[in-house]
């Protein structure tokens, strides 16, 4: 099975590649061989490397940016997969995806689960959104992964930055009042190669050239992919200050979403109900233990 692999050099994108080995001939593209703004060239990749699935971690993530960029954020998040779920279509290909707890308002009272409305509150969760719907509507057999509070030790992150502001500062001012579920880009990666497998498996196919479309097609569909548990974006920062071997910590201080007013919208609280996959694919790990092996490794 010939692996499409987008956004090699991104933090999901690199655990993927690893965690992919061994599951198919794994064709992993940066933007430099790809780039999800140029359409015509998305199709032309796709076209040339005939792939039997697509990978797709790639996409406009700088949420605030988004909301002075929104043209750039849709063509990356909406139309490039589109074109993805086209080409994939006639090829007779899957397509895994991925997507955000910000396609939610946050003002539910209970996690979220699959069949909720989505009512995004920014540019950001808007292009997704329309990513997600495009898919869908292609008719090509796909999961969607949504995930959230994503973080590891490459790239750009909130774990890194809290780590260099420990360093360099004595007081850590952080919302508390937004919750989500921290979520390891490894988990991401290994959750992803968990589902190829157990496809592989039920349609016979493991070695084969193609995946066996009619059970893609009975499994297609929106899974939540986060870890388990519940923290505010306060509660994360302090542990990460409580793990760092440093004995000179910074205070990490509480504050409102008022007091640090950003260019996009949050939800307040966006936490994603991962049962559905759990009770189709596998087990996920509580976000506490995950960060930990994150930062021991």
């Amino acid at each position: 099975m010939r692996i499409l692999l987008t956004g090699r050099s991104g933090q999901v994108g690199y655990e993927l590649e690893r965690s992919l080995q061994g599951l198919g001939e794994i064709v992993a593209v940066d933007r430099a061989r790809m780039d999800l703004a140029n359409l015509d060239q998305v199709r032309e990749v796709i076209r040339s490397v005939r792939p039997a699935l697509i990978v797709n971690p790639a996409a406009y993530t700088a949420v605030d940016l988004a909301e002075s960029e929104p043209e750039l954020a849709m063509r990356i998040n909406a139309e490039a997969p589109a074109v993805m779920a086209e080409e994939a279509k006639k090829l007779g290909a899957a397509l895994i995806h991925y997507s955000t707890d910000y396609v939610f308002d946050g003002a539910k009272t209970a996690a979220y689960v699959e069949g909720d409305a989505p009512n995004p509150q920014n540019v950001y969760g808007r292009s997704k959104l329309a990513g997600e719907q495009a898919i869908a509507a292609s008719g090509v057999s796909h999961i969607i992964l949504r995930t959230s509070w994503v973080y590891g030790m490459r790239g750009r992150n909130f774990l890194r930055t809290v780590q260099r502001l420990a360093r360099e500062r004595d007081e850590l001012r952080i919302v508390a009042d937004q919750f989500g579920a921290p979520t390891w880009c490894r988990t991401i990666a290994e959750t992803t190669a968990h589902i190829v497998m157990k496809l592989q498996s039920v349609s016979g196919s493991a070695g084969n050239a193609n995946i066996a479309e009619e059970v893609w097609r009975d499994y297609s569909g929106i899974y939540h992919l986060t870890a388990q548990g519940r923290t505010s974006w306060h509660g994360f920062t302090q542990a990460i200050v409580d793990h760092a071997s440093t004995v000179r910590k910074p205070v990490v201080v509480p504050i409102a979403t008022q007091d640090y007013p950003l260019p996009a919208r949050r939800p307040q609280d966006s936490v994603l109900s991962s049962d559905k996959l759990m009770r189709t694919f596998c087990g996920l790990p509580d976000w506490q233990a995950a960060l930990q092996l994150c930062l021991d490794a």
